[in-house]
């Protein structure tokens, strides 16, 4: 099996209009959006329109925050959060699809992505200097306040309830990538005939380049001085990475990444890093997450069972796994 130290992502966004598509501009905004950082680039007549499209996906996408976030005090998100153990919170239709949508994930991955992680932020906190592991009882007491068979959802009403007082539920497992495919699709519906849109590395993407050439990433093997391994075109679809974050903590020598695996309230070990293929950029996101708790073995299983979804695992000792597709695209 080929061996690669690390991964990097490129993407090639269209630098001029020629060729194919050369009556259209490519125009790229960086944008800092969600607490992350955001590229987004479409293709349009002018420039004017251009930066019409891209104002229009940022409203869609601060819509989405609005939505989702547990950090803003006026969210529903964290409506339903402030009212775990007292009473269910009626929520927008969209926001209760996304719910419903999360649990079938997390049915799909036997629980290592779970949104009720969030209850974990309480012993384990990548934002402060914590230089301690937490005690086996406060892993515990967390532990005991995940679930998501926890949460109790009426359809008919359209409301949420956490029945314990201490649960929580989070989105940043998947709310970035949820929120580039409600990008795209707002633009999509409005013409833009291509584009992209890297939030915080879920990429998702539609149409070719100005030149007409499709939207590529690279893959970089450093074992050949930074040079590119191979280069994966995604026509009308997505790549997410999981383990790639900044955030983690130093504890007794050990370097702690913010990963928890919820099911036992643990930091992943062993994996540096897992990539996700498929055509929406929410379910990449989600699904690299899972992976990467999940582990090569268990992963690889999934994945090969699922159309239209591959994966590439790189573990700490730079050893890399790879679903069937990806491996023959490396032979």
């Amino acid at each position: 099996m080929p061996r690669i130290l690390l991964f990097l992502l490129f993407i090639l966004p269209g630098l001029q209009a020629h060729g194919q598509q050369e009556e259209l501009l490519s125009l790229t905004r960086n944008l800092s959006l969600m607490g992350s950082n955001f590229e987004i680039t479409v293709l349009a007549e002018d420039e004017s329109i251009a930066l019409i499209n891209i104002e229009e996906a940022v409203d869609e996408i601060s819509r989405i925050e609005a939505l989702i976030s547990s950090w803003k005090e006026d969210s529903q998100t964290t409506l339903i959060n402030s009212n775990a153990g007292i009473q269910p919170v009626v929520v927008d239709k969209e926001l209760f699809e996304l719910i419903l949508y999360c649990q079938s994930l997390a049915e799909l991955t036997q629980g290592a992505f779970d949104i009720t992680h969030a209850s974990m932020n309480k012993v384990w906190d990548f934002n402060q200097s914590q230089n301690y592991l937490p005690a086996a009882y406060e892993i515990g007491e967390a532990v005991s306040n995940t679930g998501f068979r926890k949460i109790v959802l009426d359809p008919d009403t359209y409301s949420v309830f956490l029945p314990q007082p201490e649960m929580k539920i989070g989105f940043g497992a998947i709310g970035k990538g949820y929120a580039a495919d409600r990008a795209k699709a707002l633009l999509k519906e409005k013409g833009v005939p291509a584009g992209m849109i890297n939030a915080a590395g879920d990429i998702t993407t539609w149409g070719t380049r100005a030149t007409g050439e499709k939207w590529l990433i690279g893959i970089e093997d450093p074992l050949a001085n930074g040079s590119l391994k191979n280069w994966i075109p995604l026509v009308e679809s997505s790549v997410a990475i999981t383990g790639t974050q900044e955030r983690y903590l130093w504890v007794n020598g050990e370097k702690l990444k913010d990963i928890i695996d919820p099911r036992n309230g643990q930091p992943v070990r062993g994996l540096a890093k897992v990539t996700v293929f498929h055509k929406d950029a929410a379910f990449a996101d989600a699904l690299s997450t899972a992976l990467f708790v999940l582990g090569p073995l268990k992963g690889l299983e999934l994945v090969n069972d699922l159309p239209g979804t591959e994966a590439i695992f790189l573990d700490e000792e730079g050893r890399a796994f790879y679903s069937t597709g990806m491996l023959s695209r490396q032979q």
